[in-house]
């Protein structure tokens, strides 16, 4: 079982571009990539020296992958999705998914869905195997209250592919049932959204990420506090856990040591404690007990950290960041 008490780098594995996004092949050491040089990478973090593999570009930073059985399906700035058949090695699809750019993409647990989101603040959902667009969630505002752009960060899937959670930068998440895009529920985090009417005129924060309990009862919504800095992200990492059903706010917990934007949210396997990457100059990981009432582990990461890939058991952990990739492992 995955103890956090036992976590420890055994890895370091430099890249010459940002790793925004990752993920990891089932029962396996391979992973896929998108970073800030356009490209898709394939790579084996447990090879004696880290060759990663290009396979093919976007237009722009990649910002979401996503393994669908054997499709890989990655997203970018350039607003494209691409499916990459990962046993015949080649590019099969390329959809001109959204009007802005991507900011994520996510597939259900059993591997027939896939969800985009976009600073279109539409969220898509598409048949893995076929591309077939499935149908579009809409119900967060283009604008922030001060008339500026606004983003569609998170979203994640329910373990029971049921529902799906998004959020955004004003700090609104929507629940929908994935079946019907019907939306379900509705809820605020509102101190994750800063606004800066003196120094830039400009806002910062958001939610950045998304992650239901195994059993589906309780949304972990992850951000930051209020910024007093811009600048610099001076705000201490916040994580809000809601019963998403009774759209109840249940814990707001902050970091006393770290500092930075919760970039990745998720569950142990058996629900008993959860994982909260990010960071600003700095990443972190935090793991906090189920009920969001107390710290368990927090650990320095040295680079920022985007995404996080884990294996089946919570036992590895993969961090994607700033030009590199950090294994962990924490074998209780």
């Amino acid at each position: 079982m995955a103890n956090p008490d036992k976590l420890k780098l055994v890895k370091d594995l430099s890249h010459k571009a940002i790793a925004f996004s990752i993920a990891r092949v089932p029962n396996s050491n391979r992973v896929y990539f998108g970073c800030s040089d356009f490209k898709v990478y394939e790579a084996d973090v447990s090879a004696s020296k880290f060759e990663p593999k290009d396979l093919y570009a976007h237009g722009s930073y990649v910002t979401g992958v996503a393994l669908a059985g054997k499709a890989l399906i990655s997203g970018g700035y350039d607003g494209k999705l691409t499916w990459y058949d990962t046993d015949s090695k080649k590019v099969i699809r390329s959809e001109e998914a959204h009007s802005k750019w991507i900011r994520g993409v996510f597939a259900s647990r059993d591997g027939k869905i896939v969800a985009s989101i976009a600073d279109d603040m539409v969220c898509r959902l598409w048949d893995a195997e076929s591309g077939k667009p499935l149908r579009e969630l809409r119900g967060h505002a283009e604008k922030t209250p001060h008339g500026f752009g606004s983003m569609l960060y998170a979203a994640a899937f329910s373990a029971d592919g049921k529902y799906l959670a998004t959020a955004d930068k004003v700090a609104k998440i929507k629940v929908w049932e994935v079946a019907t895009g019907k939306s379900v529920a509705e809820m605020e985090a509102p101190i994750m959204y800063t606004w800066d009417p003196v120094q830039r005129l400009h806002s910062i924060g958001g939610i950045r990420s998304l992650a239901f309990t195994p059993d589906g009862k309780t949304l972990a919504v992850g951000g930051t506090g209020k910024i007093g800095n811009i600048d610099h992200l001076e705000a201490k990492a916040r994580i809000e856990l809601f019963d998403w059903a009774a759209q109840k706010r249940l814990v707001e917990y902050t970091s006393d040591k770290y500092q930075g934007i919760v970039n990745h949210l998720e569950y142990a396997p058996d629900g008993s404690w959860l994982l909260g990457a990010g960071g600003a100059n700095e990443g972190f990981f935090i793991f906090i007990d189920a009920a969001g009432k107390k710290t368990l582990r927090g650990e320095k990461v040295g680079m920022h950290v985007h995404d996080v890939a884990s294996s089946e058991n919570a036992e590895t952990v993969i961090a994607a960041g700033h030009n590199k990739l950090a294994i962990y492992e924490m074998k209780g």
